[in-house]
Formats: C-alpha cells, structure tokens, sequence
C-alpha cells in the first residue's frame, strides 16, 4: 500500500474544478485534506486518507461538527495537540479514528514522550499536510485548491466553503496591497497578509523538500498565485503521469497502546508536570523577593547625592536578577518556553533606559 504521490487538496475557489478527476483517480494516491476541504470531499464522495487540522479556534472545530456514518471509516484525523478541544469532541462523538501530533517545543521535549515523535507543522494546514507528506516518504506531492489569491470574482475560497460569508469584503480590503505573479505567468492576482506568509513558507518547503529529500512538487492548483519551487502542470497531466495503479487501501492502522502503557506515559508526564509547576512557583516566589527589593529602593529615592549611589545598586539587582532568569533559562527545559518571552522583555526595557540621554537631574 505504499504511496508514491501525495496529492494534498486545499479549499482555493480553484478546487470546484479538480473534483472530478480527484474523483476518478482517488485511489492511486494518497489524498491528504485540509479540514476545511473535508465536508466539500464528503458531499463528492471522495475519500481522503488523511485529513489534518492545526488551528485553536471554535469557528475551524465546526468543520468537523457532522457525521458522514460509512464515509469516515478507516479515515485518520491528524490534529497538532492544541486544537480547540470542540474538533476532538465531535470526531469523539461519531467515533472517528484521530490522533493528536506535537511541534517541537521546550516543554513538550522536556515532558520525554520522544517516541510518540514531533514534526514542525508551519503556518497553515496545507503546510502541515505538505510536512506530513515528506514525513511519510512520498517522491512527488500535487498540490490543488492551493490558490492563495482570490478568483476573478472576489471569492476567497470554493463555492462549497462554509464559511465563506466570513471573508465577504475582504477582496476589497486588500485589493492593490498584496499583488502577486498568477499561475502559469498568467499576469497578476490578488493575494492577502496571510496568504503572503502562508505561500512564502510553502516555497521554503518546497526548497528544502527538493534539497533534502529529492521530493518533486507539483502545483496543479490551475490558478491562482505562483508558488516559487512548484512545477505548474495541469492537474490531468499528474493524473496521467504520475498515478499509474490502485493502492492497497486503506493504508495499515496505528494501533494504541494497552491501557496499562498509556496510564504508565500519563503518570511519568504527570510527574514532570508536577515538577515544574513547583519550579515555577519557586522562580515565582524568588522574582517577586528581588522585585519588592528594587521597588522599594526606587521609593527611597530622595537626594541627588543618594540617587546616584542608589542607582548604582539597583542596576546592579537588576543585573543580577537577569543572570539568574539566563541561568535558569539554559538549565530547566521546562521554563524555556515561560522564560524566553520574559528575558526578550527584560532586554527591551533594559535598552529604552540604557539608551536614555538624561538633560537633567530629573532624567
């Protein structure tokens, strides 16, 4: 049941017309989808073999607030760990096979689940299906409904997009501001903020997926922006070209773990949780003594002749507080997602004062 090709579908106005023959050819690759793109391949009846989601929101969760009955068997919904907690209750709810994904990050590394595994998911879902897809040692990856601009019309999305009264004006709000290269050097399109991060992380992902893993990418979108990287074919010509026989499907499932393994990981994470919450408190407790310290110090600030003096101390607290918070930072694994914002602070407003040119006394 191995794979070659990955065709990953995105919900670009582009998609309505790649639908039929994402039909015809289902069964020779592997279908990733975004979840926004998974009830329009339900009313086609087109099974993905994967449908992933990363976002945190109410509003992304009700993609999956349905039951498809027959359709989502032997489908595996792959959700990063922080989605909003309504996307796992609904798959829940109709029993539907999901598993949840980590990023890298300090304090997921720090809790040691390594076997479980990381991957870096990016920006938007289709990058995460685009990572997904390298991770599972595909050659070629077709990307279609990847539009990342706006139709002629002004849609944002496929006309079976659910939310699609939620991006109404929005054509106009960025039109002339975010133009960019149309597919197949087809003039200009208009794009968005977002979709200008979101297409410039993709083009690194199709570099490094090129350098590294000698991946081929295929943009057969048939509209929309220019992905820099992706080799523009129709999308029946990777059809013809690269999908040549029927997969053994569905793909073999990941089994869980007995219940005895899982309660056995829960406890040991449990610990390490426990264990830093009381660092936290610690670091909590001792910040807010030197804190107290040098606020009160700046209260007994009364003389030109003390201040200088006083001055001197505080700086010299609030260096030592700093060396403290760096040594923590480089030594507990789990305080570096909590400390690295905090020490970003601490040098800002250290640089606004250092920067200072005091004109008088006051200053």
């Amino acid at each position: 049941g191995i794979s070659d090709t990955a065709i990953i579908v995105s919900t670009g106005p582009s998609l309505t017309k790649q639908l039929p023959l994402l039909k015809k050819y289902a069964s020779k690759a592997t279908i990733f989808c975004a979840d926004s793109s998974y009830p329009i391949l339900a009313k086609h009846n087109i099974k993905p073999d994967y449908v992933l989601s990363l976002e945190r929101i109410p509003l992304t969760s009700e993609f999956f607030n349905n039951d498809f009955g027959e359709f989502d068997k032997d489908i595996l919904f792959v959700l990063k760990s922080y989605v909003h907690p309504h996307t796992t209750k609904y798959l829940q709810k109709n029993n539907r096979n999901f598993m949840l994904v980590s990023t890298y990050a300090s304090f997921i590394n720090y809790l040691k689940l390594d076997d479980f595994g990381y991957f870096n998911m990016g920006f938007s879902v289709a990058n995460m299906n685009f990572l997904l897809a390298i991770h599972l040692k595909h050659k070629n990856i077709v990307l279609i409904g990847q539009d990342l601009a706006y139709a002629k019309d002004g849609l944002s999305h496929t006309k079976d997009y659910s939310n699609l009264d939620k991006h109404e004006g929005h054509f106009q709000r960025d039109k002339n501001k975010y133009t960019t290269q149309a597919y197949g050097d087809n003039g200009k399109v208009e794009s968005s903020f977002v979709w200008t991060l979101f297409r410039h992380n993709f083009e690194q992902d199709v570099a490094n997926a090129k350098k590294n893993y000698y991946i081929t990418t295929y943009n057969c979108t048939e509209g929309g922006a220019r992905i820099e990287g992706t080799i523009e074919k129709p999308f029946l010509w990777a059809c013809e070209n690269l999908l040549h026989k029927d997969l053994n499907k569905p793909f073999e499932k990941l089994e869980p773990l007995s219940l005895n393994k899982q309660n056995e990981f829960l406890l040991k994470a449990y610990y390490k949780v426990y264990q830093s919450i009381k660092h936290c408190r610690d670091f909590s407790n001792k910040f807010i003594k030197s804190y107290d310290k040098i606020k009160n110090s700046f209260m007994s600030l009364q003389n030109s002749q003390e201040n200088e003096t006083l001055i001197k101390e505080i700086i010299k607290d609030i260096d030592k507080i700093k060396t403290q918070i760096d040594e923590l930072y480089n030594t507990q694994k789990d305080l570096m997602q909590i400390l690295g914002p905090l020490l970003t602070q601490f040098e800002l407003n250290l640089a606004r004062i250092y920067v200072l040119n005091p004109k008088t006394k006051e200053d």
